[in-house]
């Protein structure tokens, strides 16, 4: 076998940290146009006909009809706690703190998760796992908090709200992530995707009945300079991004890909400073490296 195809799990994780940074510009770009809730159904339903039309061309079905009943029972839960919940709350923060800030806070994902795994899998939890958890803390603690000046208190930069909100993606994230690992099994990625995507719409579907958005989201869709980066980010999240975290979580470790996959904060400094003009600070940086190392850490 050839290096690649040894590495293929590690290899689909780095292209994973990649299509998350360029949809994390894409939604945080598009939220502040249309609203948060209305960019996920949106970019939903356009990642569902971006995987049914890969779909029906690779696998020869429009809709994932082979799936057993195991499958669509936890991909479905996957899909209502990852797209539903977890984004929710993502993209919310994404229209309070940025992408970059948002992105690195989700580097808490991997220890979450691993958590989680110990939880429900019965997984066990080290020293260095700990270890790991505490330096990923700090580096987004050098990040977040700021000194006004000398002698002053350290406070925090960012609005409490849109931490939190990020602080609930993660979460979020991290149990659909273990839920997914539970119903892919064998199962073909791109159409387990699928499930988890359907799951979503009609979670948001509800969501928006309830919080009477349709209005909302029938206006967003004739927002052009709204409506190109959410296809974007639909191609490069919903469509690639997520196929792609399920197909390294199936050909490695659920802790080494969650640890490539967290290298998304890194990556997304320069272009949020060349797109965004986004001032950075040495200790934002520092912090962002500081946070991925812990993650790494934390599976070691």
């Amino acid at each position: 076998m050839t290096f690649f195809e040894n590495h293929l799990g590690e290899f689909a994780a780095l292209l994973t940290a990649c299509f998350w940074t360029v949809t994390s510009l894409s939604f945080e770009s598009a939220s502040k146009k249309i609203g948060s809730v209305a960019v996920n159904i949106l970019r939903l339903v356009i990642g569902f006909i971006f995987l049914s039309l890969f779909t029906l061309i690779n696998r020869g079905r429009f809709l994932p009809t082979d799936a057993g009943p195991d499958n669509w029972f936890w991909l479905v839960l996957s899909g209502l706690v990852g797209f539903v919940f977890g984004d929710l709350f993502l993209f919310k923060s994404y229209t309070v703190i940025g992408s970059r800030f948002a992105m690195l806070i989700m580097t808490l994902v991997p220890p979450i998760t691993a958590f989680f795994g110990f939880v429900i899998l019965g997984e066990r939890l080290t020293m260095f796992n700990l270890l790991g958890m505490t330096l990923t803390f700090l580096g987004i603690a050098l990040a977040i908090f700021s000194r006004k000046g000398k002698g002053e208190r350290l406070s925090l930069k960012l609005s409490p709200k849109g931490v939190l909100y990020a602080f609930g993606g993660a979460v979020g994230q991290a149990l659909g992530l273990i839920l997914s690992k539970l119903g892919i099994r064998d199962y073909d990625p791109f159409a387990a995707t699928q499930i988890r995507i359907m799951a979503g719409i009609a979670g948001f579907a509800i969501l928006v009945t309830v919080l009477k958005r349709w209005n909302t989201v029938s206006v967003a869709l004739s927002n052009k300079p709204a409506m190109i980066p959410t296809s974007v980010g639909a191609f490069f999240g919903p469509f690639l991004g997520v196929s792609f975290s399920l197909i390294a979580i199936k050909y490695t470790e659920a802790g080494i890909a969650s640890t490539i996959m967290a290298l998304v904060p890194v990556l997304i400094i320069l272009p949020a400073v060349i797109l965004y003009r986004q001032k950075v600070t040495f200790a934002e940086v520092a912090g962002a490296i500081i946070s991925v190392g812990g993650v790494a850490m934390f599976f070691i």
